[in-house]
């Protein structure tokens, strides 16, 4: 018989806060600066998910620098223009946290980002517990973010669900031995996540209520 789960590890941009629009539209204001009217908004969809450096290395190894300045300058600036909150997000987190539920964020984005993306969607009271890009050595798909939060919330992965829209979060999960779910809102569609295999696949956020078997009370 498997473990309880009492300890939930989410992604952040693509899976509770819509960041979508803002990552996207980074990326074409960024690349059209280097590459006029080569890259639209198909063309930059493989790129979410991974940190930026792994992304911009692909394209030009010798600014690499440079390009992650630009993103991230173009980013901060049109944030809290562009974010949005998924339906049912702040009440779900709210009902988890509320049932005591232990929780962390693990993201690809550094953690000074995260904060921002947790406050402005009144997210950042239930997670004690963040996990940056910028806060380990290796990121998803390597176990070690994973690992952290685990730590740091003193569980342990046969106990933990990791939750995300991307390759490298259902990955991570099975890396560092958790069980795994994908959202079916993903930008790059509930068949690209199917392919890794996670253990679930979450329709609407609050399907956690039926996988974790508790109520949305």
């Amino acid at each position: 018989m498997s473990k309880r789960i009492t300890t939930l590890l989410f992604d952040l941009d693509g899976t509770l806060i819509d960041t979508n629009e803002l990552i996207i539209s980074s990326f074409i204001h960024t690349l059209n600066h280097y590459y006029p009217d080569q890259y639209k908004r198909e063309d930059v969809l493989p790129f979410m998910g991974p940190p930026l450096a792994d992304t911009f290395m692909k394209i030009d190894s010798e600014r690499v620098d440079e390009m992650i300045e630009r993103y991230r300058k173009y980013n901060l600036e049109n944030h809290d223009l562009l974010v949005k909150e998924f339906d049912g997000v702040y009440e779900t987190i709210q009902a988890l946290h509320e049932q005591g539920y232990k929780m962390a964020i693990v993201s690809t984005k550094i953690r000074d980002t995260v904060i921002k993306g947790l406050r402005l969607t009144k997210l950042d009271k239930f997670f004690d517990v963040v996990v940056g890009l910028d806060d380990v050595k290796h990121a998803k798909p390597d176990p070690e973010p994973l690992q952290k939060a685990l730590q740091q919330l003193s569980s342990t992965p046969d106990e933990a669900l990791m939750i995300g829209d991307n390759s490298h979060d259902i990955l991570g999960g099975k890396n560092a031995g958790t069980k795994t779910a994908g959202v079916a809102w993903s930008a790059k569609g509930k068949e690209y996540l199917a392919q890794f295999e996670p253990d679930y696949i979450l329709e609407h956020i609050q399907d956690l209520f039926d996988i974790l078997q508790v109520s949305k009370q």
